[in-house]
């Protein structure tokens, strides 16, 4: 079985609603089984994960399913329309991130609103995926909140070569606060007993044919594991697990950056290690070495070369040993 449904997220000031589509399959044979939830697009310009659903939809037994499976293949319509991450002050001069106000307040900001619609389906779930994705030059990965064993189990299943658990509140970095992380859609279910996974498939404003059949393949899988259907996942034969998501190397002024020839994805990097610098463009001052602060492996590495002060530059995560957090 599979319906449609037009749901309405919010209103524009002149009245035009905000609205995006609600898939369920499922649900009528096994009204008992799970119910997953799926979205993509939150941000808008991460295209794959709404590709990604589109496939699935076609290749799935829509009879087949037990359970409920829950699809928004566009959460947020503003952010995708501009093809963007945020919103412009002028539609929420408060969350200009809808990743940042989960599980959301339906008196409260544009986005606030948004949020608490979809929150009344991804609230409901029994195991929540989130489909992101990243930059070009990053590792295909799924990040999990730390301590959460259903949430690991779940970004296991889902079948990416790498994992990254995510620690959260006190255990975290300053910036995880600083930055309202604790608002995220993953913090919010996992905090509230929904596993909860953010699968990030690389590749922003690009259809990439290996992110979207792994993310087609990850979402089938933890239909799976969830026993939603038959069948076992499809597991990576080498699993690799790393904690520090804030981990990683961040411009300390703004100008061209020009990443060294060692600094390549998957490499491992010692504390100190040459990375790449950080030049004025007009003066060609070095403004920073960049050096990594930690020892690690790289996972992503910023390719557009014109960066501000802040900005990510190269991302390292800390291999767990063994598996342990």
């Amino acid at each position: 079985m599979h319906t449609a449904e037009t749901l309405t997220l919010a209103r524009l000031p002149s009245g035009v609603p905000v609205q995006t589509t609600v898939h369920t399959y499922g649900g009528a044979a096994d009204a008992d089984g799970p119910t997953l939830y799926v979205q993509a697009a939150q941000h808008g310009r991460e295209v794959n994960g709404t590709e990604v659903l589109r496939r699935l939809h076609e290749r799935l037994d829509h009879d087949a399913v037990s359970g409920t499976l829950v699809a928004v293949p566009v959460a947020d319509p503003l952010t995708f329309d501009r093809v963007s991450y945020t919103t412009p002050e002028e539609l929420d001069s408060v969350n200009s991130n809808m990743n940042r106000v989960w599980p959301g307040d339906a008196d409260g900001s544009l986005h606030e609103r948004m949020a608490a619609a979809l929150w009344e389906y991804a609230g409901e779930a029994d195991a929540i995926v989130d489909l992101h994705t990243g930059s070009p030059e990053m590792l295909t990965h799924t990040v999990y909140l730390k301590g959460s064993d259903e949430s690991r189990r779940l970004a296991a299943a889902f079948g990416t070569d790498l994992l990254l658990a995510e620690a959260a509140g006190d255990e975290a970095d300053a910036e995880w606060s600083e930055r309202n992380f604790g608002g995220k859609l993953r913090v919010a279910a996992t905090r509230e007993g929904i596993p909860s996974i953010t699968p990030e498939l690389a590749h922003s404003k690009q259809l990439v044919e290996p992110a979207i059949e792994t993310g087609v393949r990850g979402v089938t899988n933890v239909l799976k594991e969830l026993d939603m259907l038959s069948g076992d996942p499809e597991m990576p034969a080498d699993l690799r697990t790393a904690r520090n998501h804030l981990g990683r190397a961040t411009a300390s002024d703004s100008g061209l950056f020009h990443p060294g020839p060692d600094t390549v994805l998957g490499e491992t990097v010692e504390a100190g290690d040459h990375l790449g610098r950080v030049y004025d463009p007009t003066t060609y001052e070095v403004l920073q070495e960049v050096t990594a602060d930690r020892a690690g492996f790289v996972y992503s590495v910023a390719r557009e070369a014109t960066v501000t002060a802040g900005e990510t530059l190269v991302g390292i995560a800390l291999p767990l040993r063994d598996g342990v957090e």
